[in-house]
């Protein structure tokens, strides 16, 4: 059920941004009396699923889900329709139309995504306000994995800052230090503050894991749901207890228990519990995998949230600001792709990955923030300048209005032919990745 909700939630988000995106393209071909052939959501070769025509145009929804399009006409494009060019241009093509106006209509699709993008940010801060645990709530330290640990963080250290840079919401630190090639965390560790260095191979590290966080706030373990087996249930725990002593070390923390299981292993362990006011101890059967059946459940008023909330009018600076700082930070993960010695090429994905962000209930905050990050990179990819994309039109549209020199018809059609090739090349590797990581 978790796979059908995360796909639908994919759909529909796909949907609006591939609609809204070919929309910006007719809306500036109409502005200039353009000719519009066709207006699809999905491709359509072959057939198509669902199709009328109304003027001009052609509307209908494709079989094959992997984008959308408008053919306007007079335009060398995916259509390859080179019979049409053979023929004498007429006033409503797109190839008689003046430069300025070309240009608008190619990157009138980028425009409307970004625009979009800053509007749902600034109605999701205006519908739920933004929430988050500032760093400075984080009263107990950090919890490690182990690439925080070889990177010489410790269990309940308390993070000041990265590069001496202050960062207020906790949850940014591990995409700053990711993002910007951070070389040092200043921490206050049992009272005095360290400076830590940290090692070059961490970043490819953090890439190659797949992880999205590599600290946590540090909290006491509480006992949550049971799975149908549980070692723990059968020994006699209950939702809700607080776990404060395992064998004879007292428990304060879940990454203490974490650590004190693995040493463990298939023994039989006095787990004591705080019910209600009562300290109580049951023997747990340890099993080889060191995992006891339980699910961790977080008391949310352990950790101390700050809540800004939105007017109708204060939302719109608010979302715009986030719109352009997630610009900025997609831009900082090119760097990455294009670092050797990230290797962050390798962990490039396909369809899979990008369905797996989506949340595995219905979530419509989640859902709409998803959907506007999506939508920065639908613009920020077609703007690519590379052949077959927008940014390839308005690469040679520049080069035309700069120069007064139009690229022959021939020369755009072997470009668009090489872009497609590597946009297809593309597919194949980052969906490839996806299907190598399910059987890894």
């Amino acid at each position: 059920m978790e796979i059908v909700i995360k796909a639908a939630q994919f759909i529909l988000s796909l949907s609006i941004l591939v609609i809204l995106h070919e929309l910006g393209h007719f809306m500036f071909a109409k502005l200039f009396n353009t000719k519009v052939e066709k207006f699809y959501l999905f491709f359509d070769p072959w057939f198509s699923i669902f199709k009328f025509k109304k003027g001009d145009t052609e509307y209908g929804i494709g079989w094959l889900p992997l984008g959308g399009y408008v053919k306007i006409s007079g335009m060398i494009d995916e259509s390859m329709d080179k019979e049409a060019l053979k023929q004498p241009p007429q006033p409503w093509e797109f190839r008689s139309k003046p430069t300025w106006q070309r240009l608008l209509i190619m990157i009138g699709g980028v425009l409307v995504n970004f625009v979009l993008a800053m509007f749902i940010y600034s109605m999701v801060l205006f519908a739920w306000g933004d929430e988050y645990l500032p760093n400075d709530n984080v009263k107990y330290g950090i919890m490690c994995d182990s690439l925080a640990l070889n990177a010489g963080l410790q269990n309940g250290d308390k993070i000041i800052s990265v590069d001496s840079q202050k960062i207020e919401d906790f949850s940014k630190i591990t995409a700053h230090i990711l993002l910007n090639y951070s070389k040092t965390v200043q921490v206050n560790r049992n009272g005095e503050q360290i400076n830590i260095h940290l090692p070059e191979t961490l970043i490819p590290a953090m890439i190659k894991s797949g992880k999205r966080e590599f600290i946590a706030p540090r909290y006491p373990f509480t006992v949550g749901e049971f799975p149908k087996t549980s070692p723990a249930r059968d020994a006699g725990l209950q939702k809700g207890d607080k776990i404060v002593k395992f064998d004879s070390l007292k428990i304060d923390f879940f990454d203490q228990f974490k650590s004190e299981i693995a040493k463990h292993k298939n023994q039989v362990v006095d787990v004591g519990v705080l019910r209600g006011a009562d300290t109580m101890m049951f023997k747990v059967a340890i099993p080889a995998t060191a995992l006891i059946g339980v699910t961790v459940g977080v008391d949310n008023n352990f950790f101390e949230l700050k809540k800004i909330n939105y007017s109708f009018f204060a939302s719109f600076p608010a979302g715009i600001a986030k719109g352009f700082n997630t610009v900025s930070n997609y831009l900082k993960q090119f760097k990455l792709l294009f670092d050797s010695k990230t290797k962050a090429y390798e962990s490039l994905g396909g369809f899979i990955t990008i369905g797996g962000i989506f949340s595995s209930v219905w979530d419509w905050q989640a859902f709409w923030n998803i959907t506007a990050f999506l939508s920065i990179i639908l613009a920020v990819m077609n703007i690519l300048p590379i052949p077959a994309l927008d940014g390839g039109h308005v690469l040679f549209l520049l080069y035309e209005i700069v120069t007064g020199r139009k690229p022959s018809d021939k020369f755009l059609e072997y470009a668009q032919i090489v872009g497609m090739a590597l946009l297809f090349a593309l597919l194949i590797y980052a969906n490839g990745n996806d299907i190598v990581k399910l059987f890894k």
